[in-house]
């Protein structure tokens, strides 16, 4: 099946409002975020899910924990391993935003808006809570990133 073939008009027709689509978009995301983190994991172990291996590192269930993207606030299920080495690329540990709003924090700080004013926005936009400390440092860190 084609990529095109998912999105024709008859399935974006059952969407009867923006929530609606911004629900099923977020729960797409989600789900999308859990299966790159799997694929990770299986190339950091060398070894697919089921099958077997002489790695001493193994798969050891899931974490949760909660994120936030574009779309909101989400609660994901992180792969682990047993030796805890396993440190995930799309959203490292003790990380909790996706790049997408980072990139929106940093954005709004080149237009000129203060802090507070990027927590308003964000937090009326996307419906995420970032506090003026996190905004701070994302913007700090990106300025001396600059300079240097």
């Amino acid at each position: 099946m084609k990529k095109e073939d998912l999105l024709n008009d008859e399935f974006l027709k059952q969407f009867k409002n923006g929530d609606e689509l911004n629900n099923f978009l977020s729960q797409l995301q989600k789900r999308g975020i859990e299966k790159i983190l799997e694929g990770e994991l299986d190339g950091h172990l060398d070894y697919e899910k089921h099958q077997k291996s002489d790695n001493s590192n193994t798969r050891n269930g899931y974490a949760t924990k909660k994120i936030k993207t574009s779309y909101g606030e989400s609660q994901i299920q992180v792969p682990r391993d047993r030796e805890a080495s396993f440190n995930p690329m799309l959203i490292p540990k003790r990380k909790s935003m996706v790049d997408g709003i980072e990139n929106i924090i940093v954005s709004l700080y080149a237009k000129g808006m203060s802090n507070s004013d990027i927590e308003t926005q964000i937090s009326e936009l996307y419906d995420i809570e970032v506090s003026t400390s996190t905004i701070s440092r994302i913007t700090d860190r990106i300025t001396n990133d600059i300079v240097a």
